[in-house]
């Protein structure tokens, strides 16, 4: 059971998160987490140093929660392309992206580039780990004879989650899934052509 504290520094978080992914870390002001808290600027600074604190743990939460979504959906696969088809499907809704203001993993990727240096360093850590994680399940797949070895996993699972962090974008700006849709398909397609 959490108590009351902890109750509001989650509260804090979760309402900070879709400010964050929307506005960015340097849009978000002090005043726009109080306004939409409806906390006092000593409630919040109880919880968090300063407003650094607090962006790098609600970066920390938004992040943590989709790399748990998407790792629940993959696991849920018993074989590498039942993982790797899981994971494309996890992205088939890009305007729906479970925190508000599009997929925090790329929004996050592109403001702090230059100007968040542990928030580059965090993100940067997440990408290499959804390709190893990803390379290592098509690695299986070779190894189980699931597909041939002319597949370069290395190269596949990259092009896969560049192309699927940037249709995000695309299909978010044009507010179509379709885009999305098509992309996938192709893109299992493409490594349906590595079954052995």
């Amino acid at each position: 059971m959490l108590t009351k504290s902890e109750r509001t520094k989650q509260f804090i978080l979760e309402t900070a998160a879709p400010l964050y992914n929307e506005k960015g870390i340097s849009g978000v002001s002090i005043d726009d987490i109080l306004a939409a808290t409806k906390l006092t600027k000593g409630c919040l600074y109880g919880h968090f140093e300063n407003k650094d604190d607090l962006s790098e743990q609600v970066i920390d939460r938004m992040l943590k929660q989709v790399t748990d979504k998407v790792y629940l959906a993959v696991s849920k696969g018993k074989t590498a392309r039942a993982k790797v088809f899981a994971f494309m499907d996890f992205y088939k809704d890009p305007i729906d992206t479970y925190v508000s203001g599009g997929c925090p993993l790329f929004n996050t990727a592109v403001e702090a580039d230059d100007n968040f240096p542990i928030i580059k360093q965090k993100v940067a850590a997440l990408f290499r780990m959804g390709q190893e994680g990803l390379v290592n399940t098509l690695k299986k797949g070779i190894e189980d004879g699931e597909f041939s070895s002319r597949l370069e996993p290395a190269i596949y699972a990259f092009k896969l989650v560049a192309a699927i962090e940037g249709s995000i974008v695309m299909c978010r700006t044009m507010d179509t899934i379709k885009p999305m849709h098509s992309l996938i398909k192709n893109l299992k397609a493409e490594l349906d052509q590595y079954a052995s």
